[in-house]
């Protein structure tokens, strides 16, 4: 079965040719055809820099095949879109993104369902991919179908998979963490209080983890690589985008002009919404999450927002 990766951003890029470089047959699709063009060329991606590129890259979808596996590795808001364009199903899905549709509040695996109808699985945890890249030690999770048989084929000796049975909570940890990554990179462009973060983490992976266990996740997904270890890495890596947004907002920067000029995509800003959307509709309390909200749509100060949050009803723990 051949790999057939939808989307050349740094991730999927990235994913695509450690795949080749575990001697799997694999195809990279690029939306842009001069994306695919200058991959084939140049063997480089102008997403992952310095790294030899030796997959084959196409722009057409006509090129996919009903025995392949489908990788998903697009922003969130564009899978329902190129799914519903694909010229026949695969034989199952393999989703990277990390996100939910605002338009419907549906995770992947649910986009999925509506538009192929296929057997799917979700691969996520602290993965940046200019370090997958470099070789250095991974460790994931994945969740779903096909589980022990992907994990032999993508393991290797310095990306590790670990297997789960807990589909939604890998997804909605993968998602809400960029939300808290937001609030984090907020706290770090203030100046990097440590005691505040780590009040943030924390309670950031509380609330990630009420949210899922909500809709049927369970408790030990958000104690585990996609839900803390993905949290963490998300909150403090130089590399996350999510948390950039967030340190460029409390330098001063407006977040809806940063939203349009970003050349890569910050999931934390739409995911939020929907999430808000969700949790309004259920009567979930999701008051970090709120904040991030009112803070890039509503041009709160990150200052007032810290206060409002440190002032809440006093109450247990958990």
């Amino acid at each position: 079965m051949r790999f057939f990766v939808l989307g050349a951003g740094s991730w999927g890029t990235v994913f695509a040719q450690m795949l080749k470089d575990n001697g799997e047959n694999v195809i990279l699709w690029a939306r842009r055809k001069e994306v695919a063009d200058y991959i084939n060329s140049s063997h480089t991606s102008p997403y992952t820099e310095g790294m030899k590129v030796s997959v084959e890259a196409t722009n057409k979808l006509n090129n996919l095949s009903s025995s392949d596996i489908l990788v998903i590795a697009l922003p969130v808001q564009h899978v329902r879109e190129i799914l519903l364009k694909l010229p026949r199903k695969p034989k199952m899905v393999l989703n990277l993104s990390k996100g939910i549709e605002i338009n419907t509040g549906k995770r992947i695996s649910e986009i999925v369902k509506d538009t192929l109808n296929c057997p799917y699985a979700v691969l996520s945890g602290p993965s940046h991919a200019e370090e997958v890249a470099r070789k250095l030690p991974t460790a994931v999770t994945l969740a779903g179908a096909n589980a022990k048989e992907l994990q032999k084929r993508i393991s290797n000796d310095y990306f590790r998979v670990y297997t789960c049975t807990d589909v939604v909570g890998v997804e909605i940890a993968g998602a809400l963490k960029n939300v808290i990554a937001i609030a984090a990179g907020i706290l770090d462009g203030l100046g990097g209080w440590d005691n505040a973060k780590a009040a943030l983490e924390t309670r950031g992976i509380y609330e990630i983890a009420k949210f899922g266990i909500h809709f049927g996740a369970k408790q030990t997904t958000f104690m585990g690589l996609a839900g803390i270890g993905d949290l963490m890495v998300t909150c403090n890596s130089r590399y996350s985008r999510n948390r950039r947004f967030g340190e460029l907002i409390a330098k001063g920067f407006e977040p809806l002009k940063l939203l349009e000029s970003s050349h890569q995509v910050v999931e934390g800003a739409f995911t939020v919404k929907a999430v808000l959307k969700i949790a309004k509709e259920l009567k979930l309390e999701m008051p970090i999450s709120e904040e991030v909200y009112h803070i890039v749509y509503e041009r709160k100060s990150p200052i007032q927002s810290m206060r409002d949050l440190m002032r809440r009803s006093l109450k247990d723990e958990f």
